[in-house]
């Protein structure tokens, strides 16, 4: 047992349920070939960037399922509903499974360039293709752009999502209040903990010819473990941005295998579904910790 497992989590630290000292809530998004590029239309001139996100809910889906199952880890997904439209059994293994499955935009939209309207409309469509599809109606939702419009959080609200995992501004959930319409969840991430930081392969800028595209493997999982030591030291919650077409190939899944099996040994690990998180963070705070300012 290491030294960090017999000294308390500092003061001010969250509880978490059994008396845990940290929380980890893995979250993948299952982004497939939504983003940009068919928003702009330029996807269907470019097959080869089209299979490139194809890849995560065609083939590294399955592979990171069972991955998680071998461990009894659950995790939560965001999924654009295009891509639970094309590829609905890939999707629906997500479920059938015991994970959790997250809103997280129709195309991959920047949700701070719509109006209130159109981010209604994508709410809409969302929980109907999640309830036709998948017999699901999710209570979380992850932005795709990374931010969000002025009225976002009342949009979320009012389309019956309790938590998103979205911002930036903790390393513990925190709530946020709408006026006269409720309150929602925040669990927030970071960008050290985005596989795309280190792993995604990127061609441009194309000088110098020499520069790296990607980061060393080990030196990325590092990195990853550094991040949970220190999570797990406060007794804080951690929460991923990792994409299955970045992390679930074949050289790649080690990665996240090794950042499990560091994980799970230390044994005082709550390991939860974003849901689970949210649920525990109302039911312990309620009302009372609503943050405003920065925050709201």
């Amino acid at each position: 047992m290491r030294a960090t497992e017999h000294r308390a989590a500092p003061a001010g630290s969250p509880r978490w349920p059994d008396g845990r000292r940290s929380c980890v809530a893995l979250a993948f998004d299952l982004d497939g070939p939504t983003g940009d590029a068919m928003l702009d239309g330029s996807i269907w001139r470019n097959p080869a960037y089209f299979t490139l996100g194809s890849y995560g809910p065609w083939r590294a889906l399955g592979r990171l399922l069972d991955v998680l199952d071998a461990r009894g880890v659950p995790a939560t997904f965001f999924v654009p509903t295009w891509v639970v439209e094309n590829w609905p059994e890939q999707c629906a293994a997500i479920v059938e499974r015991g994970h959790e499955v997250g809103y997280h935009g129709d195309r991959h939209e920047a949700f701070w360039t719509l109006s209130t309207s159109q981010q209604r409309d994508v709410m809409a469509r969302s929980t109907e293709v999640f309830e036709r599809r998948l017999g699901v109606r999710p209570v979380g939702f992850r932005t795709p752009s990374g931010d969000w419009g002025e009225d976002t959080i009342r949009v979320l609200i009012e389309a019956g999502v309790r938590y998103s995992s979205s911002m930036r501004g903790d390393d513990r959930p925190y709530l946020l209040h709408a006026e006269r319409v409720g309150t929602l969840v925040e669990i927030p991430g970071r960008w050290e903990l985005d596989d795309y930081a280190s792993l995604a392969y990127h061609r441009n800028p194309d000088f110098p010819a020499s520069l790296d595209r990607i980061a060393s493997y080990e030196t990325t999982l590092d990195n990853w473990r550094r991040e949970f030591d220190g999570s797990h030291r406060e007794g804080l919650c951690m929460t991923t941005l990792f994409h299955p077409k970045v992390s679930g190939k074949p050289g790649r899944i080690a990665l996240l295998e090794r950042l499990l099996d560091h994980m799970c040994a230390q044994r005082d690990v709550w390991f939860a579904t974003c849901r689970d998180v949210a649920e525990w963070w109302i039911d312990q705070h309620g009302e009372a910790n609503v943050l405003r300012g920065e925050h709201a």
